[in-house]
């Protein structure tokens, strides 16, 4: 079982810079892959970015490659969302996702536990 806390979320100009954490429980933390996914009004779900158990493999959406940068800190038990150069229509609840050892990270449905969300607001 683990369980995902994240903080991090708020009200931001474009342009500016937020850093989300997740914080696990739980102390197979550092086998699972995790991930960010977030969900704007009326829009379904959408991976942000995931990160493979090492932190040796990556994966971001397009709309946020060069801008935004996942890691972790296995010691810690806490992945981060680092987003640069915000814009307007990156405004969404952000959730940390995390998924057991062989599952693939790409999909949303291999993702077995999930956090509560966070939002985070762009403004223009």
């Amino acid at each position: 079982q683990v369980q995902l806390v994240e903080s991090g979320g708020g009200l931001v100009q474009a342009g500016g810079s937020l850093r989300l954490s997740c914080a696990a429980s739980g102390r197979t933390f550092s086998s699972y892959g995790m991930a960010w996914f977030r969900q704007a009004p009326g829009k379904e779900r959408e991976l942000v970015a995931a990160i493979g158990y090492s932190g040796g493999i990556t994966y971001y959406a397009s709309s946020v490659k060069g801008r935004f940068t996942i890691s972790r800190d296995n010691a810690e038990n806490t992945v981060y969302l680092q987003m640069n150069s915000l814009k307007p229509e990156d405004t969404a609840i952000y959730y940390c996702a995390a998924a057991p050892p062989s599952r693939n990270l790409m999909r949303r449905d291999d993702y077995d536990y999930w956090g509560q969300g966070t939002q985070v607001t762009v403004s223009s």
